[in-house]
């Protein structure tokens, strides 16, 4: 089992069959995490989690993005307003985390 660090940003993207939005989310994510400590999980939109995710967070496209367990985006990542949350250290927090580790 992988240890992360407590500080860790976790990252929870829905991932669609043939969504070209979700492999470039989980592409940038990987670069994002050789700067930050990201944790990021792939949850396919098909499973029964992914189904549960969408009808709670009603995403307008794919990927539905979530950042430790909050809502953070639909559609094409926002890469500079992603950066600019970890930089700033001000993650959203969720009352309950969709992200297990």
């Amino acid at each position: 089992m992988t240890s992360h660090p407590e500080s860790a940003v976790h990252v929870t993207v829905v991932h669609a069959p043939a969504c070209h939005l979700c492999d470039d989310a989980v592409g940038a994510l990987a670069d994002l995490g050789q700067r930050w400590p990201l944790v990021v999980r792939v949850v396919e939109l098909e499973s029964t989690e992914g189904a549960l995710l969408v009808a709670q967070h009603r995403p307008a496209m794919n990927p539905l993005v979530l950042v430790d367990g909050a809502y953070f985006s639909s559609g094409r990542l926002p890469r500079k307003k992603l950066v600019k949350l970890l930089t700033a250290g001000a993650v959203p927090s969720a009352s309950t985390s969709a992200v297990s580790v």
